[in-house]
């Protein structure tokens, strides 16, 4: 990491410490989704599709840093999963997990994996054992996500 860290720019270094900051994030969220539901999810599970504000912040810094779309767009596509995915749990309240709802579940996978996939595997571009300890986080979490439901 510390060879890495050397031969990025500052740009490349709030990228990274950002998609890690967001792997993380998820990981407690889906940690604590289920045992805590009524009084951490129902509640501030928000908070998670409200951190595509930062995200797009940082998406707009790296772009007008002349950073390549790759790494400027896992955070635009957070703001499209954010409020696609707000809307869906809190606005209408669509129950589309459970029972599946396809015309919801679909999109709202995609997109999820979308930013997800854009926050992962530019940082295989920089540096690749940081791409195999996010590779880690992701399953992690894609099992913390998968339980939690």
């Amino acid at each position: 990491m510390m060879s890495t860290w050397k031969n990025v720019d500052n740009f490349d270094k709030l990228f990274i410490v950002w998609a890690f900051i967001f792997q993380i994030v998820l990981i407690v969220h889906f940690a604590v989704r289920k045992p805590l539901f009524e009084s951490y999810t129902a509640k501030f599970g928000w908070i998670v599709y409200a951190l595509c504000i930062p995200a797009a912040i940082i998406s707009v810094i790296l772009l007008r840093g002349g950073k390549s779309w790759s790494f400027w767009l896992g955070g635009f596509l957070f703001v499209v999963f954010a409020v696609f995915g707000y809307w869906v749990d809190y606005v209408a309240q669509i129950p589309f997990r459970n029972p599946i709802q396809l015309s919801v579940l679909v999109p709202y996978v995609f997109l999820y994996l979308a930013t997800v996939m854009f926050y992962w595997w530019p940082i295989g571009l920089l540096s690749r054992p940081l791409w195999f300890v996010y590779a880690a986080l992701f399953v992690i979490a894609t099992v913390l996500n998968i339980t939690s439901h």
